[in-house]
């Protein structure tokens, strides 16, 4: 009963507005302008018509910190109506449950759950629970859950498991449209980055392709090695004189792209395998053990009819909305101390001291 009510306040907590919530600025409202393109309403992937987010966040004396992200590609039935979709593996040191069939049949048919490494297996079971109970679903003998994970086990305990059906369904139940909560929560709530304190990040941009406009939306599980870079100011090496412990290491990233540009499943592919390079721009050093997955979907159901040089006006609208997505998980993300220790979150004005110091801050940021 009592784990049950914390994680029902945790999840009221995350039903507030990101803004008041989420004392830390974002990148661009601080003047950090990366690339050409411009943002969605939200600068988030729910900036994708009718995809959903949501988080619930479990945090239990000092050794628990994680949680479940859901991105919900629309608001009906998935498993009836589902949305073509591709997986693009950058390296496969991880747990992505589903992939082979979003593959094989190029579509998606569950939400899409994100969670630490040892929990994703009670996470699909909760997620299975889940979409049999829901009407109509009483005929169906196959379910493909699609969840992917990082591995939060030094801020959590992560043997003990402790992700179930409460936070499964706390997640899907509270999944909205608007702005997005970033940072430490939800299955970024135990993650570290570039030797910060990672998170969830999102961000969007509108492109114009094919003489029509799209959004492209991504949202990312930062919890990977290497020297942070912003906008091409080499951040990390300048704020330390030596690399922070696991800058160089092992780790993994999520990201999760949406768009209603009406693709393809080998376009799709496409277009996921771009994320890496917006990945590639942040400093990540995608190690030996890193899993890195790029799970893309489409909520259009018009006929793929893009030509090539649409299609790469969308790969640089996904390599800018991954870069700055990741840089908005540690701008969110605040000082976290947890199973075997603490990681501190990236230290803004210093950055954005450095950012202005190399002429990469927008005029209009604050001095």
């Amino acid at each position: 009963m009592r784990r049950a009510l914390l994680v029902h306040l945790l999840i009221l907590a995350s039903l507030s507005h990101p803004l008041e919530a989420q004392h830390r600025p974002r990148p661009r409202d601080v003047g950090v302008r990366i690339g050409i393109l411009e943002p969605g309403t939200w600068n988030a992937i729910t900036d994708v018509p009718g995809v959903l987010v949501g988080h619930a966040t479990l945090i239990e004396g000092d050794s628990i910190r994680t949680g479940v992200t859901a991105v919900v590609p629309h608001s009906g039935d998935l498993f009836r109506d589902r949305v073509r979709a591709a997986i693009v593996v950058g390296n496969g040191f991880g747990k992505l449950l589903g992939l082979s069939q979003v593959q094989e049949l190029g579509e998606l048919e569950t939400p899409i759950l994100l969670t630490g490494t040892l929990s994703v297996f009670r996470a699909a079971d909760a997620l299975i629970d889940t979409l049999l109970l829901v009407p109509g679903n009483e005929d169906i003998r196959s379910i493909n859950p699609v969840v992917g994970e990082t591995n939060d086990g030094f801020l959590s305990d992560i043997r003990a498991r402790p992700i179930g059906a409460d936070e499964v369904r706390g997640a899907l139940r509270t999944a909205a449209s608007g702005p997005v909560l970033e940072g430490a929560v939800g299955a970024g709530t135990g993650t570290r980055a570039l030797g910060f304190k990672g998170g969830i990040g999102t961000a969007s941009r509108r492109v114009t392709a094919g003489g029509r406009e799209f959004t492209v939306g991504v949202l990312v599980q930062t919890n990977f090695g290497g020297s942070l870079v912003i906008d091409g100011v080499p951040v990390g090496r300048l704020l330390r004189a030596s690399p922070p412990h696991d800058a160089a290491g092992g780790g993994s990233v999520m990201i999760v792209l949406a768009t209603d540009a009406p693709l393809d499943h080998r376009q799709l592919e496409r277009i996921a395998s771009r994320t890496f390079g917006g990945l590639a721009r942040t400093g990540a050093t995608l190690s030996h053990g890193s899993g890195d997955y790029a799970i893309a979907f489409t909520v259009s159901d018009a006929p793929p009819d893009l030509d090539g040089g649409a299609l790469s006006r969308l790969f640089v609208a996904t390599m800018e909305a991954t870069e700055e997505a990741i840089v908005a998980s540690l701008f969110a993300a605040t000082t976290t101390r947890g199973h075997q220790g603490s990681a501190e979150g990236l230290p803004i004005d210093r950055v954005l001291a450095l950012l202005r110091q190399a002429g990469r801050l927008a005029e209009s940021a604050n001095p």
